[in-house]
Protein backbone atom coordinates (compact mmCIF):
# COMPACT_ATOMS: atom_id res chain seq x y z
CA UNK A 1 0.00 0.00 0.00
CA UNK A 2 1.86 3.25 -1.35
CA UNK A 3 -0.21 5.61 0.97
CA UNK A 4 2.13 7.81 3.27
CA UNK A 5 3.06 7.71 6.75
CA UNK A 6 2.76 10.48 8.61
CA UNK A 7 5.21 11.35 11.37
CA UNK A 8 4.94 14.51 13.67
CA UNK A 9 7.00 16.62 16.60
CA UNK A 10 6.67 19.69 18.10
CA UNK A 11 9.68 21.10 15.85
CA UNK A 12 12.48 19.66 14.18
CA UNK A 13 13.38 16.39 17.06
CA UNK A 14 11.55 13.85 14.99
CA UNK A 15 13.31 14.36 12.08
CA UNK A 16 15.91 11.99 13.78
CA UNK A 17 13.07 9.38 14.14
CA UNK A 18 12.27 10.44 10.21
CA UNK A 19 15.63 9.45 9.38
CA UNK A 20 16.02 6.40 10.88
CA UNK A 21 12.20 5.09 9.08
CA UNK A 22 14.22 6.43 5.88
CA UNK A 23 16.36 3.65 6.54
CA UNK A 24 14.58 0.85 7.96
CA UNK A 25 11.55 1.44 5.38
CA UNK A 26 13.38 2.46 2.24
CA UNK A 27 10.13 1.87 -0.01
CA UNK A 28 7.83 4.31 2.29
CA UNK A 29 6.21 7.42 1.28
CA UNK A 30 6.72 9.89 4.58
CA UNK A 31 4.69 13.21 5.43
CA UNK A 32 6.61 14.74 7.87
CA UNK A 33 4.77 17.84 10.41
CA UNK A 34 7.19 20.21 12.65
CA UNK A 35 4.93 22.30 15.21
CA UNK A 36 7.92 24.40 14.82
CA UNK A 37 5.61 27.38 15.53
CA UNK A 38 4.49 26.53 18.83
CA UNK A 39 7.82 24.51 19.74
CA UNK A 40 8.44 23.37 22.88
CA UNK A 41 5.57 20.74 24.02
CA UNK A 42 7.42 19.54 27.16
CA UNK A 43 6.45 23.02 29.10
CA UNK A 44 2.88 22.64 27.76
CA UNK A 45 0.19 21.24 29.88
CA UNK A 46 -1.75 18.30 28.85
CA UNK A 47 -4.36 19.78 27.51
CA UNK A 48 -2.65 21.59 25.46
CA UNK A 49 -0.50 18.91 23.96
CA UNK A 50 -3.28 17.28 23.46
CA UNK A 51 -5.16 19.89 21.75
CA UNK A 52 -1.93 20.56 19.63
CA UNK A 53 -2.20 16.78 18.58
CA UNK A 54 -5.55 16.25 17.79
CA UNK A 55 -4.94 19.49 15.28
CA UNK A 56 -1.89 17.54 13.72
CA UNK A 57 -3.33 14.36 13.54
CA UNK A 58 -6.57 15.95 11.66
CA UNK A 59 -4.19 17.30 8.96
CA UNK A 60 -2.49 14.24 8.00
CA UNK A 61 -5.54 12.81 7.51
CA UNK A 62 -6.20 15.15 4.85
CA UNK A 63 -2.85 13.29 3.72
CA UNK A 64 -4.72 10.45 3.68
CA UNK A 65 -1.94 8.56 5.46
CA UNK A 66 -1.95 4.74 6.35
CA UNK A 67 -0.30 5.26 9.73
CA UNK A 68 1.20 7.88 12.01
CA UNK A 69 4.02 8.19 14.37
CA UNK A 70 3.87 10.42 16.85
CA UNK A 71 8.24 11.34 16.88
CA UNK A 72 7.89 13.32 20.21
CA UNK A 73 8.39 11.95 23.61
CA UNK A 74 5.93 14.47 25.57
CA UNK A 75 2.85 13.89 22.72
CA UNK A 76 3.65 10.56 22.77
CA UNK A 77 3.09 10.28 26.81
CA UNK A 78 0.64 13.04 27.02
CA UNK A 79 -1.78 12.59 24.10
CA UNK A 80 -1.10 8.73 22.49
CA UNK A 81 -3.62 6.84 24.35
CA UNK A 82 -6.51 9.57 23.74
CA UNK A 83 -5.26 10.24 20.24
CA UNK A 84 -5.45 6.44 19.36
CA UNK A 85 -9.14 6.33 20.56
CA UNK A 86 -10.40 9.16 18.37
CA UNK A 87 -9.33 7.60 14.65
CA UNK A 88 -9.02 4.34 13.02
CA UNK A 89 -5.37 5.28 11.47
CA UNK A 90 -3.12 3.08 13.48
CA UNK A 91 -0.73 5.01 15.47
CA UNK A 92 2.35 4.43 17.76
CA UNK A 93 4.95 6.45 19.71
CA UNK A 94 8.81 6.67 20.54
CA UNK A 95 7.94 5.60 24.74
CA UNK A 96 7.45 1.99 24.54
CA UNK A 97 9.84 1.13 22.05
CA UNK A 98 12.38 3.11 23.64
CA UNK A 99 11.86 1.30 26.87
CA UNK A 100 11.83 -1.54 25.45
CA UNK A 101 15.53 -1.02 24.75
CA UNK A 102 16.56 0.79 27.18
CA UNK A 103 15.56 -2.82 29.05
CA UNK A 104 17.56 -4.69 26.98
CA UNK A 105 19.99 -2.32 26.67
CA UNK A 106 20.84 -2.56 30.99
CA UNK A 107 23.15 -5.01 32.43
CA UNK A 108 22.84 -3.31 36.14
CA UNK A 109 19.00 -2.75 35.81
CA UNK A 110 19.46 0.61 36.98
CA UNK A 111 18.84 3.13 33.89
CA UNK A 112 18.46 6.88 33.81
CA UNK A 113 16.04 9.03 31.78
CA UNK A 114 16.39 12.52 30.38
CA UNK A 115 14.07 14.27 28.67
CA UNK A 116 11.72 17.40 28.99
CA UNK A 117 9.56 18.79 32.16
CA UNK A 118 6.12 16.95 30.51
CA UNK A 119 7.16 13.72 29.70
CA UNK A 120 8.99 13.53 32.94
CA UNK A 121 6.37 14.34 35.17
CA UNK A 122 4.02 12.22 33.79
CA UNK A 123 6.15 9.11 34.69
CA UNK A 124 5.46 7.24 31.40
CA UNK A 125 8.98 5.46 30.87
CA UNK A 126 8.99 4.50 34.79
CA UNK A 127 5.53 2.64 34.02
CA UNK A 128 6.80 1.02 30.73
CA UNK A 129 10.19 0.08 32.00
CA UNK A 130 8.66 -1.38 34.91
CA UNK A 131 5.84 -3.59 33.09
CA UNK A 132 9.17 -5.16 31.43
CA UNK A 133 10.69 -5.75 34.62
CA UNK A 134 9.60 -4.86 37.83
CA UNK A 135 13.54 -4.88 39.24
CA UNK A 136 14.58 -2.27 37.34
CA UNK A 137 15.51 1.18 38.98
CA UNK A 138 14.56 4.43 37.37
CA UNK A 139 16.65 7.58 38.03
CA UNK A 140 14.49 10.63 36.05
CA UNK A 141 16.08 14.03 34.95
CA UNK A 142 14.05 16.96 33.18
CA UNK A 143 16.41 19.11 30.44
CA UNK A 144 14.39 21.49 29.26
CA UNK A 145 16.94 24.09 27.91
CA UNK A 146 18.04 20.81 25.67
CA UNK A 147 14.93 21.43 23.15
CA UNK A 148 15.98 25.34 22.66
CA UNK A 149 19.84 24.50 22.12
CA UNK A 150 18.76 22.22 19.57
CA UNK A 151 16.48 24.28 17.88
CA UNK A 152 19.45 27.14 17.22
CA UNK A 153 21.48 24.43 16.11
CA UNK A 154 24.12 24.44 19.04
CA UNK A 155 25.00 21.26 18.94
CA UNK A 156 28.62 21.00 19.47
CA UNK A 157 28.55 24.56 21.92
CA UNK A 158 30.44 25.59 25.21
CA UNK A 159 26.82 27.13 26.58
CA UNK A 160 25.41 23.27 25.64
CA UNK A 161 28.12 21.60 27.54
CA UNK A 162 28.14 23.92 30.31
CA UNK A 163 24.15 23.30 30.55
CA UNK A 164 24.54 19.66 30.11
CA UNK A 165 27.43 19.62 32.95
CA UNK A 166 24.66 21.02 35.21
CA UNK A 167 21.82 18.96 33.79
CA UNK A 168 23.70 15.76 34.11
CA UNK A 169 25.99 15.89 37.26
CA UNK A 170 23.27 13.92 39.70
CA UNK A 171 22.80 11.41 37.31
CA UNK A 172 26.67 10.35 37.21
CA UNK A 173 26.15 9.77 41.12
CA UNK A 174 23.96 6.95 40.43
CA UNK A 175 25.14 3.33 39.12
CA UNK A 176 23.08 3.57 35.78
CA UNK A 177 24.71 1.79 32.76
CA UNK A 178 22.19 2.82 30.52
CA UNK A 179 20.28 6.48 29.56
CA UNK A 180 17.45 6.74 27.35
CA UNK A 181 17.68 9.71 25.47
CA UNK A 182 13.75 10.54 26.30
CA UNK A 183 13.17 13.41 23.65
CA UNK A 184 13.50 13.24 19.88
CA UNK A 185 16.19 16.36 19.87
CA UNK A 186 18.47 15.14 22.52
CA UNK A 187 20.48 12.50 20.28
CA UNK A 188 21.84 15.64 18.00
CA UNK A 189 23.46 16.21 21.14
CA UNK A 190 24.43 13.00 21.52
CA UNK A 191 28.39 13.56 21.53
CA UNK A 192 28.41 16.42 24.37
CA UNK A 193 25.93 14.03 26.58
CA UNK A 194 27.88 10.69 25.85
CA UNK A 195 31.26 12.61 26.72
CA UNK A 196 29.65 14.04 30.21
CA UNK A 197 28.13 10.66 31.18
CA UNK A 198 31.31 8.36 30.36
CA UNK A 199 31.96 5.27 28.36
CA UNK A 200 30.40 2.96 31.05
CA UNK A 201 26.73 4.31 30.14
CA UNK A 202 25.20 3.09 27.05
CA UNK A 203 22.34 6.04 25.26
CA UNK A 204 19.26 4.93 24.08
CA UNK A 205 17.43 6.45 21.23
CA UNK A 206 14.34 5.30 20.79
CA UNK A 207 14.19 6.17 17.35
CA UNK A 208 15.60 3.19 16.34
CA UNK A 209 13.10 1.02 18.10
CA UNK A 210 10.56 2.85 16.90
CA UNK A 211 11.18 2.23 12.94
CA UNK A 212 11.24 -1.37 14.14
CA UNK A 213 7.93 -1.32 15.98
CA UNK A 214 6.69 0.73 12.51
CA UNK A 215 7.92 -2.08 10.48
CA UNK A 216 5.97 -4.64 12.77
CA UNK A 217 2.75 -2.64 12.55
CA UNK A 218 2.44 -1.99 9.40
CA UNK A 219 3.45 -6.01 8.81
CA UNK A 220 0.69 -7.16 10.86
CA UNK A 221 -1.92 -4.68 9.05
CA UNK A 222 -1.03 -5.61 5.97
CA UNK A 223 -0.04 -2.05 5.19
CA UNK A 224 3.74 -2.43 4.29
CA UNK A 225 4.27 -0.15 0.93
CA UNK A 226 6.48 -3.25 -1.90
CA UNK A 227 5.68 -1.47 -4.55
CA UNK A 228 8.01 1.72 -3.56
CA UNK A 229 11.04 -0.40 -3.42
CA UNK A 230 11.19 -1.62 -7.15
CA UNK A 231 12.99 1.19 -8.42
CA UNK A 232 10.50 4.25 -7.65
CA UNK A 233 11.71 6.41 -5.20
CA UNK A 234 9.26 7.12 -2.27
CA UNK A 235 8.19 10.43 -1.97
CA UNK A 236 9.22 12.61 1.61
CA UNK A 237 6.86 15.56 1.91
CA UNK A 238 7.80 18.53 4.71
CA UNK A 239 5.20 20.72 6.28
CA UNK A 240 5.87 22.94 9.00
CA UNK A 241 3.65 25.56 11.22
CA UNK A 242 6.74 28.48 10.81
CA UNK A 243 9.90 29.32 9.57
CA UNK A 244 10.51 27.24 6.80
CA UNK A 245 13.72 28.12 5.95
CA UNK A 246 14.98 27.69 9.23
CA UNK A 247 13.26 24.34 9.04
CA UNK A 248 15.17 23.07 5.51
CA UNK A 249 18.30 24.45 6.47
CA UNK A 250 18.22 22.49 10.29
CA UNK A 251 16.47 19.20 8.08
CA UNK A 252 19.75 19.13 5.56
CA UNK A 253 21.97 18.89 8.19
CA UNK A 254 20.41 15.86 10.46
CA UNK A 255 18.73 13.68 6.94
CA UNK A 256 21.09 12.08 4.26
CA UNK A 257 18.99 13.57 1.79
CA UNK A 258 18.36 17.11 0.75
CA UNK A 259 14.57 18.53 1.65
CA UNK A 260 14.54 21.33 -0.77
CA UNK A 261 11.43 22.32 0.35
CA UNK A 262 8.68 22.55 3.00
CA UNK A 263 5.34 23.90 3.11
CA UNK A 264 3.76 26.59 5.82
CA UNK A 265 0.01 25.15 7.22
CA UNK A 266 -1.94 27.18 9.46
CA UNK A 267 -2.09 24.29 12.24
CA UNK A 268 -4.57 25.96 14.07
CA UNK A 269 -7.21 25.80 11.71
CA UNK A 270 -7.61 22.25 11.79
Amino acid sequence: MNAPIGVFDSGVGGLTVMKEIMRQLPGENLVYFGDTARVPYGSKSKNTVCRYSRQIVRFLETRQVKAIVIACNTASALALDEIRDETSIPIIGVVEPGAVMAANTTKTNNIGIIGTDSTIKSGIYNKCLHKINPEITVVSKACPLFVPLVEEGLWEDRVTEDIAGRYLHELKEYDIDALVLGCTHYPLLRRIIGREMGENVKLVNPAYETAKSLKALLTEKNLLNTIGIDGREPTYDYYVSDGVDKFISFADDVLSCQVGKAEIVNIESY
